[in-house]
């Protein structure tokens, strides 16, 4: 909104002009939705429901029961002034900013439920968000993509683009919810990532001289999506002060479905859905994998494998258990569990090490892609 009206403004007070410079935007936008979080989020969560554990975590969840979970959705009805006052957004993109609204509200829901909702509801709600915001990212900017290997951009008919889209979206945000189970682990790699994509939105993509060196398509609007991106980074960092272990607030599948969303949302339209595996590899690694192995169980299950853990079997039955189905079973998912339970990590270690990984990877990772581009 301030970029719209900053004109009018000026005629009463010049600084004002400042509101009409896109960089000043994302700064002042990005400050104020760390400091909002961080001032009023400790008088919001005692609001919020509160964890019931997690089956699948190495300790049964004991850890976190009891403590406030859900803290997305506080966030996210904090962001939304900020949003509005700073992102100079356009209808598409607006629509885009409801889908994420939308996809947090699931995940509150969730959370707050007595009965979790089971993972087929869930995925199919996930499924249908995504869908609609790839319909609002295609009517925003088309679907004109730069690939690995291609010189020149290509565009992609809607028929192609939309499930594909709908496809990364839903998996960025399961896969960041999967990641979470470490206080600290999912917002601080998902910082990085938006960080990452920030200054790719505004400094690359949204900046001819740069996008044009580096033959990659210009978008004019990646100055306005970089704001809102860094906005939601700032509240991360403001949530992050309070999960930093001992945690005492959760963001729960609120928030993490919300991150991992907007993601994925950012990859697109930066224009290279490849880009996913740079900004977000450890996220993928740790949560992405999980879900590989699920389907892939799953299937092996459908097609007459006996797919039960490998510790709860008799001997004999062990014995003749298929070696793919015991090496999948030999490491467990997210792989964070796995360096807690099987390599004796703290959870210390485990959120430094990841995050150095994110924080080497994804530089040399771009790297990579321009080059092969």
């Amino acid at each position: 909104m301030l970029y719209w009206i900053a004109p009018y403004l000026t005629k009463i007070w010049g600084p004002f002009r400042l509101m009409s410079s896109h960089i000043m935007l994302l700064a002042i936008g990005t400050l104020a939705a760390g400091l909002l979080t961080w001032l009023l989020l400790p008088k919001l969560w005692k609001l919020l429901p509160t964890d019931k554990g997690k089956i699948l975590a190495s300790d049964g969840g004991l850890k976190s029961i009891g403590k406030p979970t859900g803290a997305g959705m506080p966030i996210a009805l904090l962001l939304l002034p900020i949003t509005l006052l700073f992102a100079p957004l356009r209808l598409p993109e607006l629509g885009v900013v409801g889908c994420l609204y939308f996809c947090m509200a699931f995940g509150y829901f969730d959370d707050r439920s007595q009965i979790p909702w089971g993972e087929l509801k869930k995925g199919i709600l996930d499924m249908v968000v995504a869908v609609l915001a790839a319909i609002c990212i295609y009517a925003a900017q088309g679907a004109h993509l730069w690939m690995p290997f291609v010189k020149d951009a290509i565009d992609i008919p809607l028929w192609l683009y939309l499930p594909c889209a709908a496809m990364l979206l839903w998996f960025t945000m399961n896969a960041t919810n999967c990641s979470d189970g470490v206080d600290g682990l999912a917002g601080t790699l998902t910082l990085f990532s938006l960080f990452a994509l920030v200054a790719l939105l505004y400094g690359v993509v949204g900046y001819y001289p740069i996008a044009n060196y580096l033959l990659i398509p210009h978008n004019a609007a990646g100055a306005r999506w970089a704001i809102l991106v860094a906005i939601h980074a700032g509240a991360l960092a403001g949530y992050l002060w309070f999960n930093a272990e001992p945690s005492r607030v959760l963001m729960g599948d609120a928030g993490s479905r919300l991150l991992g969303m907007l993601v994925g949302v950012a990859v697109l339209v930066a224009g290279n859905p490849f880009l996913i595996f740079v900004v977000s590899p450890v996220v993928l690694v740790n949560g992405g994998t999980g879900l590989f192995k699920l389907v892939l169980l799953r299937s092996l299950r459908r097609i007459g494998f006996d797919v039960r853990p490998t510790h709860t079997l008799h001997p004999d039955e062990a014995t003749q258990q298929h070696v793919f189905v015991k090496a999948l079973h030999s490491i467990r998912f997210p792989l964070h569990d796995h360096c807690r339970k099987n390599l004796n990590w703290s959870n210390a270690q485990v959120l430094m090490r990841f995050a150095l990984l994110q924080a080497f990877l994804i530089p040399l990772l771009f790297v990579i892609l321009i080059k092969i581009r």
